[in-house]
């Protein structure tokens, strides 16, 4: 009878992991790289600070307020949004040159922000402003 040898027995079952960790330290760092070029999609706003110059109290200007639940608020009085470039066409028919500036409160949603910019570019608005939020 012929008699086994445990020791070349158990050098025969192991299995050489060092290219296998290869391949996956490889698979990290292509996933890592491709990671850091990917951009997600959004809309970039550039709010200014509210330490900047008071703005002038004899300029007119039209302001629109979108609350927390998404309701508009345009004069001390609440608009639905298919009324907004309305509202504010006839505002900017007195004074073309008037300012437009919107506020949110926290809990507003951007969809409702945008659909009230793009009302008021219909309406003529050349520049919409975002009002800063006051530092406490």
């Amino acid at each position: 009878m012929r008699k086994k040898n445990r020791e070349s027995d158990a050098d025969e079952a192991q299995i050489d992991l060092t290219p296998m960790l290869d391949v996956v330290f490889i698979m990290l760092i292509f996933f890592i790289v491709v990671a850091s070029f990917l951009k997600e999609a959004g809309i970039e706003v550039n709010r200014p600070d509210a330490n900047n110059s008071p703005p002038n109290p004899d300029a007119t200007s039209i302001a629109v307020t979108i609350t927390g639940d998404d309701q508009i608020w345009m004069e001390n009085r609440r608009i639905d949004i298919r009324a907004a470039r309305a509202n504010i066409a006839r505002l900017l028919a007195s004074d073309p040159e008037q300012s437009f500036s919107v506020k949110t409160e926290p809990g507003a949603s951007a969809g409702v922000l945008v659909e009230v910019a793009d009302a008021a570019r219909e309406a003529g608005v050349k520049q919409v402003n975002w009002a800063a939020e006051e530092k406490k």
